[in-house]
């Protein structure tokens, strides 16, 4: 029989599974949307369940409209949103609460206290991180505080902790395994990213008792069955990675210095530092790019918490657009000099800024500001800020030649234009645009021996696209001013 590797993808806003060949061939699609919760003025929840039952229907659609049965199946590799965090009874399985997604700003005011008592430098020393509502520790520490009697269970080690990759591991083992990656341990806050253990420190710290926290594997390891209960025959689970690690992966950056940007509901770029965790001067994040066979290869990361999300709030907040494909067309007829500066600070500002207080702002409008303009300066914000993160990684000594860009984002050329012309750097799309998924199944393929070594899976990935800058760079620099004037307006501080 035909044999196939099964991705999930476990996105903010939707779940997906990805049916490959063997030879990493995309052989179909299944996704569901669900719904985002918020409950308070910068809180964002998912209901866990939610997140459990659009992956386990995705994975069934999958495979029932290709006539696939789960005996054919290989291999699941599983990436996932990283941070979001999901505490859950041992015993019974039920969450004690909602999940607390990334883009949550509850705890700012937890992250201010331990940075008053002086923990930030430990915390960049150990965690690679900085003190911010983005990661998980503070979230785990906010549900303890706050769920009725909910730290009196963690101390009698009546429950978990775990980041969604390790929730959903959880549920297709039927409770037998509680474990992650080095990549998704790497954002918790909670992780000594240089000794590749949890760190005693910051677990007394956020007062996370260790019995909640899970083992830590390599981004390609034996995570354990999916019992059959769930797609018809038990299926090993060989990878699990953090979606942006995943998509280093996917984008074959595996030599120091080669960097990729997804733009799917944030942004992230993450820069290969190879063996070496560097220490970024200008508040980049210092993360796990992936761990093979006990090897650890490090990355620097800037984040950006509004990219395809802006474009989901001019459709659904706004109602100015009917879908995000609508975007393209209207945007072309704005020149890049355009008046108006969008800072989509909804959720604060990430890096460099790490502002969880600031709010969004439009600055520059005129009576002539209609859709079209509104949409182009969304557009503009997310490649301004993408050139915010460059030159973070230029000033800590990354030279940037290219940019490998994936994401919904990427499907607009028009966005793809304006990002080489803004930042400066060439923009390079490639032969999938699958590229988080493929990470993961790569990876489960490459631990199942179907490839021979990492570097073997470069022949995956090609150049499909290429765009080049087109405006002086005395434009670019002026542009770049304009904007860097309005983030200043919008901080808190």
């Amino acid at each position: 029989m035909t044999q196939y590797l099964l991705a999930i993808d476990q996105g903010t806003t939707s779940s997906r599974a990805i049916l490959y060949t063997l030879d990493m061939t995309v052989v179909s699609t299944a996704q569901e949307e669900f719904r985002q919760h918020f409950p308070r003025n910068g809180w964002v929840e998912h209901d866990p369940e939610d997140i459990w039952d659009t992956v386990l229907r995705s994975c069934r659609t999958v495979l029932s409209k290709n006539n696939v049965d789960a005996d054919q199946v290989s291999t699941i590799g599983i990436t996932n949103q990283r941070e979001t965090t999901l505490v859950w009874d041992r015993h019974t399985g039920q969450p004690v609460y909602n999940a607390i997604v990334w883009q949550d700003r509850r705890t700012a005011d937890i992250c201010r206290q331990l940075h008053n008592d002086g923990l930030e430098d430990t915390c960049q020393q150990k965690t690679g991180l900085l003190l911010d509502p983005y990661f998980s520790g503070t979230k785990v520490k906010w549900i303890l505080d706050n769920v009725a009697g909910a730290r009196q269970k963690a101390e009698q080690g009546d429950l978990l902790f775990g980041t969604v990759d390790t929730f959903l591991l959880w549920r297709m083992t039927k409770g037998e395994v509680h474990a992650t990656d080095a990549t998704n341990a790497s954002r918790t806050l909670l992780f000594d990213i240089h000794n590749q253990r949890w760190s005693t420190t910051m677990m007394r710290e956020l007062g996370v008792p260790a019995s909640m926290l899970p083992e830590v594997k390599d981004s390609a390891a034996d995570f354990g069955i999916c019992a059959a209960e769930w797609l018809g025959a038990d299926i090993p689970v060989c990878s699990m990675i953090g979606d942006q690690q995943a998509a280093l992966v996917g984008q074959a950056c595996f030599e120091p210095g080669m960097l990729k940007s997804t733009y799917g509901t944030g942004c992230f770029a993450v820069v290969n530092t190879g063996t070496e965790a560097i220490t970024s001067q200008h508040r980049l994040l210092t993360t796990v790019g992936y761990r093979l066979k006990g090897e650890t290869t490090y990355a620097l990361e800037g984040s950006i918490f509004m990219a395809g999300a802006i474009i989901q709030w001019l459709r659904d907040g706004l109602g100015i657009i009917d879908k995000a494909d609508d975007t393209e067309e209207l945007a072309q007829s704005i020149r890049h000099d355009q008046s108006e500066i969008m800072v989509p600070a909804f959720t604060g500002l990430g890096a460099p800024y790490w502002d969880p207080d600031a709010r969004a702002a439009i600055f520059g409008m005129t009576r002539d500001t209609g859709v079209a303009q509104m949409v182009a300066a969304a557009i503009r914000s997310v490649a301004f800020q993408t050139e915010d993160l460059l030159q973070a990684m230029v000033q800590d000594g990354i030279e940037v030649k290219s940019l490998r860009v994936d994401g919904g984002m990427v499907r607009n050329r028009w966005f793809l234009q304006t990002l080489a012309d803004l930042t400066g750097v060439s923009t390079v799309t490639s032969n999938t645009a699958e590229t988080t998924a493929q990470g993961a199944a790569l990876l489960a393929a490459l631990h199942q021996g179907h490839f021979d070594s990492i570097q073997d899976l470069n022949k995956v990935w090609r150049v499909e696209e290429k765009y080049s800058p087109s405006i002086r760079q005395a434009d670019r620099e002026r542009l770049y001013q304009r904007w860097q004037s309005a983030v200043a307006k919008v901080q808190s501080s």
